[in-house]
């Protein structure tokens, strides 16, 4: 039956029988009007809603109606009439799976630029444990621009000035071209950033010029040999491009940290293959380990080797935190070697915007709050958080979000899957079958003509613009000029009914330069596992530990 229905598919879409039904009964009803005097209303209707239909698969505004013409509207009907109705739902608006409808709710509103007030005053049970707010001051700012900035690699030849709030690592195969175009065309406009996602750069990246984070993954997408293996002069050439600003090696992601992917063949199309530097229709392979090197001192050189050969970009690295020896054999390795990042992205666990096992989905990397944290701790431990910017991605969305992230140690952040609701995104979750109902998450070229580039550009646009314009108010109401200047001393979390705490005083933070002095008392994962690293060596040393 489904081999049956994927035939007839790649004939005439299935999604578009409802208005074929339309227009027989139009055409049925139509004819016994005048032939046998039928009453005309049955008629009239059938035409109304082909003509409907008509309207549908060409606007240009909704994504669900131009693939799913009439039968679309059923959506926008139980979303109107849900507020009447809500007890009839098993969602509730707070229910998170794994994004709750306020959450993109809140997104589309602001990216169609529909005012995001509420009235009656918070959804939220402010008593539930795990509640949590920013304070603010009886003295509140007062901030002329919401263009939040933060330069990243000041002392190198080529410093990025980049937006506290930019698109997170999406490849082009993953998502559409329409996708593709689109969020460059906002990020162009915006003055904020697009990441490319280890796919590298594609035609549909450079169509807008917007700026450009080029991902370097374990394949070497863009940069390879016929090997696979890093070519020195195809970055350089790629790399030279002015539209790219940031060079990021990819170590793992939240998605599914420490597992490789295979594109397999008959979805690597002849831009994907040039795209990635591969053979169209051959089974497109991403390690799961990078060949270019294996410890952490010759990571730091190949970070200084892609810095020098990019003519001086900021260069870094994004890794979701697994094994804390690892991270910290990192870190002895920037010590040791005197090379540092420009800049480090850590990506939570609870991230990921295609398919991914299981497993890993649910039980492999740290969320985004104890990686960040780590992170932050163990530069400021060793004196270089000054030197060295961290962005962060992890379910991030709305204003407040970047709030809480920046008050644990971020410098900006990425978001995936917020520009992916911008972009008309209804989480479907059916990215990975390449049946994507707004055009999105899928390499059919029907499919994704219902993504109309310009509209959703737009769409991008506004909602990075009015997530800032949030974010400038939720400063100003603390009495700041900048959301860098947010600490874990202006958050506070309820813990109990009866108790909350400021996150100053619930999360461990290290003091500068602890590490320097051997003060491994700090927290008790430096106790256990920082004599255990190595610069040497990604393996612990394991009879240097404590028991945990």
């Amino acid at each position: 039956m489904q081999e049956w229905l994927r035939r007839l598919n790649d004939v005439f879409p299935v999604r578009y029988v409802s208005w074929l039904v339309c227009g027989v009964l139009a055409a049925y009803f139509g004819g016994q009007w005048l032939a046998h005097g039928a009453p005309p209303w049955p008629a009239l209707a059938a035409v109304a809603l082909t003509g409907l239909g008509f309207r549908d698969r060409f606007q240009a505004k909704r994504s669900v109606l131009r693939n799913y013409p009439v039968i679309g509207h059923l959506r926008y009907l139980l979303e109107y009439i849900r507020p009447e109705i809500r007890q009839y739902f098993l969602e509730s608006d707070s229910d998170a799976a794994p994004f709750s409808r306020q959450q993109r709710s809140l997104v589309y509103q602001r990216a169609k630029g529909d005012p995001d007030k509420r009235p009656f005053g918070t959804q939220k049970d402010v008593l539930a444990p795990g509640y949590e707010w920013i304070n603010h001051s009886l003295a509140p700012s007062h901030i002329e621009s919401k263009d939040f900035r933060v330069t990243i690699g000041g002392n190198r030849a080529k410093p990025y000035s980049a937006s506290v709030f930019n698109i997170s690592a999406m490849s082009f195969g993953a998502l559409s071209a329409n996708a593709i175009l689109a969020l460059n065309a906002g990020a162009r406009r915006g003055g904020f950033a697009h990441d490319t996602g280890e796919g590298s750069i594609s035609v549909h990246h450079r169509v807008h010029g917007g700026d450009l984070i080029w991902e370097i993954g374990s394949g070497y997408f863009g940069c390879r040999d016929e090997a696979g293996r890093f070519s020195p002069d195809k970055f350089q050439a790629a790399a030279s491009d002015p539209q790219v600003k940031l060079i990021e090696i990819k170590l793992s992601q939240g998605a599914k940290p420490g597992h490789g992917g295979v594109l397999p063949g008959p979805k690597v199309t002849i831009e994907i293959a040039q795209a990635r530097g591969v053979a169209e229709g051959v089974d497109c392979v991403s390690p799961a380990a990078h060949s270019a090197f294996s410890t952490p001192i010759e990571l730091m050189q190949f970070v200084d080797r892609l810095r020098n050969l990019s003519g001086g970009k900021p260069t870094g690295f994004k890794l979701c935190i697994g094994h804390p020896w690892e991270w910290f054999a990192i870190c002895k390795a920037m010590v040791e070697t005197g090379i540092t990042p420009d800049f480090i992205v850590v990506d939570g666990g609870e991230g990921g915007t295609g398919a991914a096992p299981l497993e890993f989905t649910d039980h492999v990397g740290a969320p985004l709050q104890e990686g960040l944290l780590l992170v932050h701790n163990t530069l400021v431990g060793l004196d270089l958080r000054d030197q060295i910017r961290i962005g962060c991605a992890g379910k991030i969305i709305s204003a407040f979000d970047i709030a809480r992230a920046m008050a644990m140690g971020a410098d900006w952040c990425n978001s995936a899957r917020g520009f992916m609701f911008a972009l008309g995104c209804i989480q479907a979750q059916t990215c990975h079958t390449g049946n994507c109902p707004t055009g999105v998450a899928t390499q059919d070229p029907v499919r994704q003509e219902a993504l109309v580039v310009p509209d959703k550009a737009e769409r991008v646009y506004h909602f990075h613009q009015n997530t800032l314009h949030a974010l400038k108010e939720l400063v100003q109401a603390a009495g700041l000029q900048h959301p860098g200047e947010i600490t874990a001393s202006h958050i506070v979390r309820r813990t109990r009914d009866h108790e909350v705490r400021l996150l100053s005083n619930l999360l461990p933070f290290v003091p500068r330069g602890a590490l320097l002095r051997d003060d491994l008392e700090v927290h008790s994962v430096f106790k256990t596992y920082w004599p255990a690293a190595s610069a040497d060596s990604f393996s612990p040393n394991l009879r240097r530990t404590t028991t945990p």
